[in-house]
C-alpha cells in the first residue's frame, strides 16, 4: 500500500522509486479510491477545465458581488500587466488569482483548491506557468496531483480551514501547493518540491482570517493575488538553489501550533482584525441593516 502522512515520507517514496511526486499521489489515490489511473486523471482533467474557465471568465468579469465589495479588479490588473514593476508574467498570475476569487464571489463555478477562500492561487500559478513555458495540459494536470499531495499532508498535520487555523491555513497552504507544483513543472526534484513548499508557507505563517462582514471577499480576493506571486518567488528561489533552513514538515508543524494559538477572533469569526475597522463595520451595517 502506498501511503504517506508527512512531506518527508512523500519525498522519500518518490526518491526511492525514482518517480516524481505526482506519481506517488496518483498511486495512492488509485489504492484508496479503487479507481483506474485513467479515471483519476480524467477527474483531475475536469478540475483543470473548470479552473481554466474560471480564469478566462475572471479576467473579463465586470460583475460585482451582491455585497458590492468585489468585482472588476482582475480585468483592470490584467489590462495593465505590461506596465508594472513585477513584469507581465507575475501580474498576469495575480490577475488570474484575483479573477477566480471574483468568480467565486459572484457564485460562479470554481474548484476549491484547497478551499473556496484560496481557490485562485494554485490554478493561477499553473495557468501562468503553462503560458510562459508552453506546457501541455497533460503536464499541468499531473502537477495538480503534486499540489494535491501537499494539501493532503497539510490537512493531516495542521489545517486547511480558516476557521481552525486562520488564513495561513487557506492561502498559506495553497501557496505551498502552488510553489511545489511549479518546481516540479520546472524539472525540480522531490526534495526541491518540499523546499519550495517550506519557503512559501513559512512566509505566510500567522496570516489571520478576518473577512469583512463575514464574506469571503475582503481581504480574501486580493490575498489570492498576493499569495500566487509569493508562491512563484518561492519556486524561483528553490530553483536558484536557495534552501529553507527549516524543513517543510517542521514548517507545517509550526503552522499547526500557530493556528491553535490564534485567538478565535482571528479565525474567520469577523470579530477581529480588518473586520473590526471602522470602515468594515460601516460596510457590515450597509449589507446587514437589520442585524
Amino acid at each position: 500500500m502506498i501511503n504517506f502522512n508527512t512531506m518527508g515520507e512523500l519525498i522519500a517514496m518518490a526518491e526511492e522509486k525514482q518517480l516524481p511526486i505526482h506519481e506517488i499521489v496518483i498511486a495512492r489515490e488509485m489504492h484508496v479510491s479503487q479507481r483506474s489511473r485513467e479515471a483519476i486523471l480524467d477527474g483531475m482533467k475536469q478540475n483543470w477545465t473548470v479552473m481554466q474557465a474560471s480564469i478566462e471568465r475572471g479576467i473579463k468579469n465586470t460583475e460585482h458581488s451582491v455585497s458590492g465589495l468585489t468585482g472588476g479588479d482582475s480585468k483592470q490588473l490584467f489590462a495593465s500587466r505590461e506596465n508594472g514593476y513585477l513584469g507581465p508574467q507575475a501580474l498576469a498570475a495575480a490577475a488570474y488569482a484575483v479573477g477566480i476569487s471574483e468568480v467565486n464571489a459572484v457564485m460562479g463555478r470554481i474548484v476549491a483548491c484547497p478551499t473556496a477562500g484560496s481557490c485562485g492561487i494554485v490554478p493561477a500559478a499553473l495557468y501562468a506557468a503553462r503560458e510562459e513555458r508552453n506546457l501541455s495540459d497533460e503536464v499541468v494536470i499531473k502537477a495538480l496531483f503534486t499540489a494535491a499531495g501537499i494539501g493532503m499532508v497539510v490537512d493531516q498535520n495542521a489545517s486547511i480551514a480558516g476557521a481552525e487555523g486562520g488564513c495561513q491555513a487557506e492561502c498559506g497552504t495553497a501557496a505551498g501547493m502552488a510553489a511545489g507544483a511549479l518546481v516540479e513543472l520546472a524539472g525540480g526534484t522531490p526534495s526541491m518540491v518540499g523546499n519550495a513548499c517550506a519557503l512559501s508557507i513559512k512566509n505566510l505563517l500567522g496570516l489571520v482570517c478576518d473577512p469583512v462582514a463575514g464574506l469571503v471577499e475582503v481581504p480574501c480576493v486580493k490575498r489570492n493575488g498576493f499569495a500566487v506571486v509569493e508562491a512563484m518567488l518561492a519556486a524561483d528561489m528553490t530553483l536558484s538553489g536557495i534552501r529553507s533552513v527549516i524543513p517543510v514538515d517542521e514548517v507545517i508543524d509550526a503552522m499547526n501550533r500557530i493556528g491553535k494559538a490564534l485567538p478565535k477572533s482571528l479565525r474567520e469569526t469577523s470579530e477581529g482584525g480588518l473586520a473590526t475597522t471602522p470602515t468594515a463595520k460601516a460596510v457590515e451595517r450597509r449589507i446587514y441593516p437589520d442585524s
